[in-house]
């Protein structure tokens, strides 16, 4: 039996996020595989991935923070916010090469913090049902409403010139929902030069990190993550007993327990070091919102 777990892959350029599922589904012989959240064929790095039982953990792993390293062209636009995309408008060479580290370092300051952007018209959201990507692919007009976002960092590493462009390296931390790609298109907006990411590598979510990740011809069983050790590292451990893994997993509420709940919710684990479920407070008791198969101990 295929144990539950938390698989990191190093998703490389050029496949969907969907083709690593798929991959994951073939070397793992089962289709119970799902993933938190995308990259686009372009981008590279951090999938994770979740196994069997495991794929009730995504829900608490989409929504983390992440960390991408990407490269930024300024002085060309494109439909696409992206290098995949056709270029609509090239600034004149003059106006890029006039563009100051200090300008750039104000654009991108407007762009940190809490802030208002609104996606890539090709990216994942559903208008009236249909990916917005669908839409734009198909010439028709996409409208998408701004999101709040928080950009944490948004670090220049490095600045490259060519008689036409302007090359940023860069770093950034941020909120779940946060396209790398808006940010590149609205600091070149905010520069009057246009601009668009030419490369974008994830290599961080949450607690999970690139450097631990298989490439994605080399996923196996006997990578898995526990996912009672995921589990503890996103939501934190909450230690139950037999008995009240028991009541847990019959979906009995602990009477008087809430005291001991740290931080709600929390993942119970039993003393076999087994997750049980997703725990959170109801008044003084603690009830489960998630249990999981029980595992052999």
């Amino acid at each position: 039996m295929m144990p539950a777990g938390i698989l990191l892959v190093d998703k490389p350029g050029g496949i969907t996020s969907h083709d690593v599922v798929a991959r994951a589904r073939k070397a793992l012989g089962t289709r119970k595989v799902g993933h938190a959240g995308t990259l686009d064929p372009m981008a590279t790095g951090l999938l994770v991935l979740g196994v069997d039982s495991a794929t009730r953990l995504l829900t608490f792993i989409v929504g983390l923070d992440k960390t991408y390293e990407a490269t930024i062209r300024l002085g060309v636009a494109t439909d696409s916010d992206d290098a995949d995309g056709t270029v609509t408008a090239t600034a004149d060479a003059a106006t890029v090469a006039a563009l100051t580290g200090d300008a750039i370092a104000d654009g991108i300051a407007a762009l940190t913090g809490d802030i208002s952007q609104v996606p890539s018209r090709v990216s994942a959201i559903k208008v009236n049902g249909r990916r917005a990507y669908d839409l734009a692919r198909a010439g028709e007009e996409v409208q998408l409403n701004a999101r709040a976002v928080t950009v944490s960092r948004f670090d220049v590493c490095a600045t490259r010139r060519t008689e036409t462009t302007l090359d940023l390296d860069v770093v950034v931390d941020c909120t779940s929902g946060t396209y790398i790609r808006a940010l590149a298109r609205d600091l070149g907006d905010a520069l009057g030069v246009g601009g668009h990411l030419t490369a974008l590598r994830r290599t961080r979510i949450g607690p999970f990190d690139v450097a631990d990740a298989v490439v994605a011809d080399g996923i196996a069983a006997d990578l898995l993550v526990p996912q009672a050790r995921v589990a503890a590292s996103v939501l934190g451990a909450f230690a139950v007993t037999a008995d009240e893994a028991r009541d847990l997993r019959h979906g009995k509420r602990l009477s008087g327990a809430a005291e001991r709940l740290e931080r709600v919710p929390m993942a119970a684990i039993d003393p076999a070091g087994r997750l049980v479920g997703v725990v959170e407070r109801r008044g003084a008791d603690v009830k489960s919102v998630m249990n999981v198969p029980e595992e052999p101990a």
